[in-house]
């Protein structure tokens, strides 16, 4: 997606791929990062809201409409004292919210030198505290963002925790996501042998920011499957099960780690 401040647009445009992805067939469909609200940096949260609030609740009407796990990339969660929440829910195709995952490791990080912008997510943002693994018919979640990709030690949790997939919703900065994000991504994948969902923000949300985009889905061995082109739009993956059991029988890493 190419989010904005606009919410109503950011929302419909949230029902217009989702959508497209059911009619290929997703049985789980992933948003981004901020997908319901991008603000300019340093700007308020002007829809911060509850669990209760609208976003939440087009997630759990989009989920019940097409009968589809939604991950809800994030939005900012109201939380009291100032500041917002960067959460991520996961919603059920029966519209309920069965996992909940605040961001944890927040942005802080000043890019001028290469060209980018200056970031202070924690100026805004409350971080998060609980690692979170979803529960699902077709195997556990570990729930992160973005920024969370750079610590691999949270994956070793979700893996601890019975983790087969890994969702990074993201909006990662051009200037970091050339080099880093898809080798980040396949690392991750192939630590934890797991699946890795990562939809991204792509393209100008405005004057002063930009994303990198080239939403991905890794498999277990460490394959980019799917990759999305440089513009908004939905793609659609399949993930073997079986395959993952194989790679995790024949290569047992995760049984030899010494912790």
């Amino acid at each position: 997606m190419t989010s904005t401040d606009d919410l109503e647009g950011n929302l419909a445009s949230a029902r217009e791929w989702v959508a497209q992805a059911v009619e290929r067939d997703a049985e789980w469909v992933a948003l981004p990062e901020n997908f319901a609200y991008l603000r300019r940096e340093g700007e308020p949260f002007p829809c911060a809201q509850g669990l209760e609030g609208e976003i939440v609740g087009t997630l759990r009407g989009l989920a019940r409409e097409h009968g589809i796990w939604i991950l809800g990339g994030t939005f900012p969660e109201a939380t009291g004292g100032g500041r917002v929440s960067n959460t991520c829910v996961l919603v059920s195709p029966a519209g309920d919210v069965t996992a909940v995952y605040r961001k944890i490791h927040l942005f802080d990080v000043d890019l001028r030198a290469q060209g980018g912008g200056r970031f202070e997510e924690s100026r805004s943002i409350s971080p998060g505290s609980e690692v979170v693994v979803a529960q699902t018919p077709f195997g556990g979640i570990g729930l992160s963002v973005c920024y969370d990709l750079r610590f691999p030690e949270l994956y070793r949790l979700h893996s601890e925790r019975g983790a087969r997939f890994l969702g990074v919703p993201a909006a990662f900065a051009p200037e970091t996501g050339r080099d880093h994000w898809e080798v980040l991504l396949r690392a991750r994948a192939i630590e934890n042998q797991a699946f890795v969902v990562a939809p991204a923000q792509v393209g100008r949300h405005g004057p002063e920011r930009t994303s990198y985009g080239r939403s991905m889905v890794v498999d277990p061995w460490g394959l980019v499957i799917g990759r999305a082109p440089d513009r908004p739009g939905a793609f659609v993956v399949d993930c073997d099960l079986e395959a993952q059991d194989r790679i995790r029988s024949t290569l047992p890493a995760l049984g030899h780690r010494r912790l």
